[in-house]
């Protein structure tokens, strides 16, 4: 009976060391949508973004690019899906062959240029 009371108080011990540590530390909100394509979330936008055009709820990205290279040769130095309220849209960010760069925001549902250009 010795040798499992030490044993018990250890684990007592390491449990309440345990949920000392973590009441210490304050809950971290789920990730947010950031405004910012390039935010550190970039791959789960990247898997949004797939699963959009799967459900065809968005035009996929490959077409986008397609529009905007037919519109403005270049090409893209950087895209991502963004909000605006519940509407998803894309930012691209493009570089046209005489090295200008352009901020296009396209509506993802539609593939609409909004802006940009």
């Amino acid at each position: 009976m010795q040798r499992t009371f030490p044993a018990l108080i250890a684990v007592a011990a390491a449990c309440l060391f345990a949920a000392c540590g973590a009441a210490a530390q304050p809950a971290r909100p789920p990730p947010a949508r950031t405004p910012n394509s390039l935010g550190a979330d970039w791959r789960l936008q990247q898997d949004e973004v797939r699963q959009c055009a799967r459900q065809h709820r968005c035009v996929p990205l490959s077409r986008v690019i397609e529009q905007l290279n037919a519109r403005s040769p270049g090409r893209q130095l950087d895209a991502g899906l963004e909000y605006q309220g519940d509407k998803p849209i894309y930012r691209v960010r493009w570089m046209t062959r005489n090295g200008r760069r352009v901020d296009y925001l396209i509506d993802a549902a539609t593939g609409a240029i909004l802006s940009g250009g």
